[in-house]
């Protein structure tokens, strides 16, 4: 019942560089057979938060040529809009309401909830977004955690059908991604250092204190840069997200490197896909590329091939 789709985020490299449109886009995940499209409206829409009549048609006609679905949009909550403060309780649920509409023009049920959504603003938001037909789904990103206070602040307020989770498989970062390692080591930090980050985070280490032992080894920004994303990773066990399948409605299948032979190299999805059939979930795997921005000093990124072994691979675990 799992069912496959793509976050267009996945191919933010080709849209920047302006070789892929958004209908390129749609067509790939079409042809990889990833039917369920996720759009940050904020970085594909022209003219966005204003979405024109043409826009609207042009999505909804690429939608029947190459048979996918709206599936969900991506939510950003701007509250550092103005440079002198932030964004009061009021206007930050007047801006969920704006992203609410833009969903609804584009056909998807599901929003992501970025993380920094404060739990009173999903509260207040979620009337509208029960009449309006959409879930808000908040992400569950790393570092954070089901048991994380921040989480359980959410939970507290999660009484309505329209809130709900969207875990990012960010969380289960089993292995330091080698992309992210071997881009700092290009960058100039020192090869003992980045052993040293990359084998304290796999042997599940102390990752908080790795900013001192740099800072005592003499490391350099580079160094630091690493260290700090170490903090950024964590590994938990998938089977913690049984007890909240209810409030699961979609997952960011993130990921960094697809392997030639279609396994991730740091997130297994091989003892993350079983839990999620285990717990009934019916919703969709969304590819989430991230590996692009941590080769494109040195490689030509090709989302469309790590995208693809990544569908082959749910394909091959989904039976």
């Amino acid at each position: 019942m799992i069912k496959r789709g793509v976050s267009l985020y996945s191919f933010q490299e080709e849209y920047f560089l302006r070789t892929m449109t958004v209908e390129d886009c749609i067509a790939a995940a079409s042809r990889i057979g990833a039917l369920g499209i996720e759009i940050i409206p904020e970085q594909s829409i022209p003219g966005f938060p204003v979405l024109t009549d043409k826009f609207v048609d042009e999505w909804f006609g690429w939608m029947e040529r190459y048979g996918t679905t709206p599936v969900a949009t991506d939510l950003f909550l701007d509250t550092k809009r103005h440079p002198d403060r932030w964004l009061t309780h009021e206007e930050q649920v007047e801006s969920v309401h704006r992203d609410i509409d833009i969903a609804v023009q584009l056909g998807a049920k599901i929003i992501r909830m970025i993380i920094n959504t404060p739990p009173e603003v999903m509260r207040s938001a979620a009337p509208y977004a029960e009449d309006r037909g959409v879930r808000l789904l908040l992400e569950v990103h790393a570092p954070f955690h089901y048991k994380h206070p921040w989480i359980l602040q959410h939970l507290d307020v999660m009484n309505s059908p329209a809130l709900g989770l969207m875990p990012d498989m960010g969380t289960y970062v089993k292995r330091f991604p080698r992309v992210v390692s071997d881009r700092a080591l290009r960058d100039g930090a020192k090869p003992e250092l980045v052993d040293l980050i990359v084998k304290t985070y796999d042997d599940h280490g102390d990752t908080h204190a790795l900013m001192d032992v740099v800072n005592y080894r003499g490391g350099g920004p580079v160094d630091f840069g690493l260290a700090r994303q170490a903090t950024h990773y964590i590994w938990s066990d998938p089977r913690d997200m049984l007890p909240y399948m209810g409030l699961i409605g979609h997952i960011q299948a993130k990921f960094y490197e697809m392997l030639p032979d279609e396994t991730e190299y740091s997130i297994p999805y091989d003892e993350i896909v079983p839990v999620l059939v285990e717990g009934g979930y019916d919703g969709y795997l969304s590819s989430e590329y991230e590996g692009n921005r941590h080769i494109q000093d040195a490689y030509a990124v090709d989302s469309v091939e790590q995208v693809t072994r990544q569908h082959a691979m749910f394909s091959r675990l989904l039976g």
